[in-house]
């Protein structure tokens, strides 16, 4: 089955493309400062090789403005700064080579200041993503609309983005994230039926990842399968890491964007004799090094083996002390416990 996305507007950030037809995103934020630019790096070449595609850093100060030209020059992903009230730092930060910036235009101050950003932005064609979130409405709004809710948000949204048109500004990204889960699906799915600019999804605040894995894939998840949603950041209190591979896991389990092996695998019972889990676990931990669209099946009996998951590329049907490896739903060989991973990765790389 084939999810039928939203068509929005296209646009550019740096060399990746966002909205329209293209690829949906995976995005994080360092959690370094920013000046130090070593450590920054680092961190975004690790998110790099783990599959990020675009890379958010604060800019809290001039300083922080000023390292962004040279991590520029180390990494290969695009770079967006993240300014929150100082237009001077959206302009350094412009100047010294971001290819995007998130503001909250209403946080800039005098209409001045906002022209100086978007004139700025305009020549060097960088687009601007609006943020709100819950915690961000303007209280003309919560009273207008009774609170936060998909209404306030998505309005607030709207006066900020007609504040950048007025300006003959149109490079737009939005997001409207609230750290509860209804709440941000109402929003987007609110915003997505009043307007084309390209939305970024996530869940605020989602917390650390025993919950903000459930929420954020249920969040995301949702809007994503309705076809909603065309960049992702899962916000998770912990290392930048996890928020990729999550990203990437939603992604390819709506069969969005293809990452290397679907491994697939029954939960154990009362048929079961053999150590499933460190099985599933050994298994895991080889395939993830496998670049191949395909997908592998764990099963844990004769029950949930080659009839089950036929449709899996390889497999393995699990019987007592041994098992069963198969192909396509066709038995290849029989293999002891203790081998089986490793004869199962020899018919992979065949």
């Amino acid at each position: 089955m084939t999810i039928e996305r939203k068509n929005t507007k296209k646009i550019s950030v740096g060399n990746i493309y966002i909205g329209g037809n293209s690829d949906i995103t995976v995005q994080s934020m360092t959690n370094t400062v920013t000046k130090d630019i070593k450590s920054t790096v680092n961190q975004i070449l690790s998110l790099e090789h783990e599959g990020c595609d675009l890379i958010r850093c604060a800019v809290n100060d001039i300083e922080d403005a000023k390292a962004i030209s040279e991590i520029k020059k180390r990494i290969n992903i695009p770079f967006i700064a993240d300014i929150q009230f100082d237009y001077k730092l959206a302009l350094a930060s412009s100047e010294n080579g971001a290819d995007a910036i998130r503001l909250n235009p209403g946080n800039i101050g005098a209409n001045w200041k906002i022209r100086e950003v978007l004139k700025s932005c305009a020549y060097k064609n960088i687009p601007i993503r609006v943020g709100v979130n819950s915690g961000s409405v303007k209280k003309d709004f919560l009273d207008k609309y009774n609170g936060v809710n998909a209404s306030s948000i998505c309005y607030s949204a709207l006066e900020e983005i007609e504040l950048l048109e007025s300006n003959n500004f149109y490079n737009i990204a939005v997001s409207l994230k609230a750290s509860d889960v209804v709440l941000t699906i109402e929003s987007y799915k609110k915003f997505s039926n009043i307007c084309n600019y390209p939305l970024h999804l996530g869940v605020t605040e989602a917390g650390p990842p025993s919950t903000g894995i459930i929420k954020s894939s249920v969040g995301i998840g949702a809007l994503l399968s309705q076809g909603i949603g065309d960049t992702i950041r899962v916000s998770l209190t912990s290392d930048p890491l996890d928020e990729i591979k999550v990203g990437k896991d939603i992604l390819k389990s709506l069969n969005l964007r293809k990452y290397g092996v679907n491994l697939i695998s029954c939960p154990t019972c009362a048929r079961t004799k053999i150590n499933l889990i460190n099985l599933v676990e050994q298994a895991e931990e080889k395939l993830d090094k496998i670049n191949k669209d395909i997908t592998v099946a764990i099963m844990g009996c004769a029950v949930n083996g080659p009839g089950e998951a036929r449709e899996a590329d390889f497999g393995i049907a699990a019987g007592e002390g041994n098992g069963l490896i198969f192909r396509k739903g066709q038995i290849i060989k029989k293999v002891s416990e203790e081998k089986l991973i490793e004869e199962l990765i020899k018919e992979i790389e065949k």
